[in-house]
């Protein structure tokens, strides 16, 4: 006599999926991100320079430069196998590079702006430009590391052949920037006691900051699409990539973090043309070369207005700003970036790359 299950066999598939989502919820979800070919041509302390060869032939000779932010992890502009920034502009014939901070430790609390911005980028900028055997290059900065590049691009503009940002913030003014306004006022959050108190900020404080920006579709909706995809038999490699990327923060310099939340959320000074780093005045107006700016209709982190400040502080004759129906990040991901994003910037850079 043989023994019969007491549960259906759809019983142990809604068994399997719902051991499936618990593991995702409760160990995190795992995905094999950045697998695009790449070589460390260079490294700083915990930096390093990537230069992506998938083999295709470069249609392009001026290498573009894409710098990150100093939160969240640049392996978002790689994530998998055909749902990759830097993979389909190698394809299209571009000389791809991309600086990693990498994961900062103790000893880092103390970088600052300066450190990444006057050290770091010049560096990498001139290795770059060596191993692509040119003078010039296009710097293309995504959020906070498009802040930092326009910085860069004021204080070094001798090598730049163009300059591209990416959801990057400029203008810091109160009715810019949402509930940012109410989350990095002096009167709630004291950058200094918050740093002094960590050394770096950890990545989690950052992320749930973040986070609380829209927290139903963050927190709840999250998971609710994960379910759905799991119990529809949705595919979910993009869903596990992002998810790991998002839950992967690395710690802010405690140094960095005040400078960004004093000097740039509290007190505008970028668009006053109050930053100086080492006494380097940091003027925007010095921005003289190509330049396109894309900013997301829906993004919550980096507002269109505070985007499109820009346009009106720089010098470029050659000058646009696009914006796409889309977030911080479904911009430059799936299917809305292969129709949106990726095909502007190929359009973009053929007309402004030797």
């Amino acid at each position: 006599m043989t023994e019969k299950s007491t549960i259906p066999s759809d019983g142990d598939n809604f068994l399997e999926k719902y051991g499936q989502g618990l593991s995702i919820a409760l160990e995190g979800a795992k995905a094999d991100t950045g697998q695009t070919p790449k070589e460390t041509i260079w490294t700083k302390n915990k930096t390093k320079l990537y230069h992506f060869q998938t083999g295709a032939e470069k249609k392009y000779r001026t290498p573009i430069l894409i710098v990150y932010a100093l939160i969240n992890r640049p392996y978002v502009l790689d994530l998998i196998p055909g749902n990759s920034l830097v993979e389909y502009l190698s394809n299209e014939g571009y000389d791809v590079y991309m600086l990693d901070w990498g994961i900062p430790g103790d000893e880092d609390k103390d970088m600052t702006f300066e450190d990444y911005i006057l050290d770091y980028m010049p560096r990498a900028a001139r290795k770059v430009m060596r191993t692509a055997g040119t003078e010039k290059f296009t710097l293309f900065g995504y959020c906070m590391g498009g802040t930092m590049s326009a910085m860069y691009a004021a204080l070094f503009p001798e090598t730049l052949k163009n300059l591209i940002l990416l959801t990057a913030p400029i203008d810091f003014s109160k009715e810019n920037i949402g509930l940012y306004a109410t989350f990095t006022d002096e009167k709630y959050l004291d950058a200094d006691l918050i740093a002094d108190a960590f050394g770096n900020i950890p990545g989690e404080m950052i992320d749930t900051g973040n986070r609380m920006l829209k927290p139903v579709t963050n927190y709840i909706g999250t998971y609710v699409n994960m379910w759905e995809r799991i119990f529809e038999e949705k595919p979910m490699e993009t869903w596990l990539a992002m998810n790991k990327w998002v839950n992967d923060g690395p710690p802010f310099p405690g140094a960095t973090f005040k400078q960004w939340i004093h000097e740039f959320y509290q007190q505008n000074k970028l668009v006053k043309g109050e930053i100086s780093l080492r006494g380097r005045h940091v003027d925007l107006s010095k921005i003289d070369v190509p330049f396109i700016s894309i900013a997301g209709k829906k993004d919550h982190i980096c507002t269109v207005p505070q985007a499109e400040a820009i346009m009106d502080l720089i010098s470029s004759k050659d000058k646009e700003f696009f914006v796409l129906d889309a977030g911080h990040v479904g911009l430059m991901t799936g299917r809305g970036a292969k129709k949106g994003l990726w095909p502007k910037l190929n359009e973009w850079l053929s007309e402004h790359s030797d």
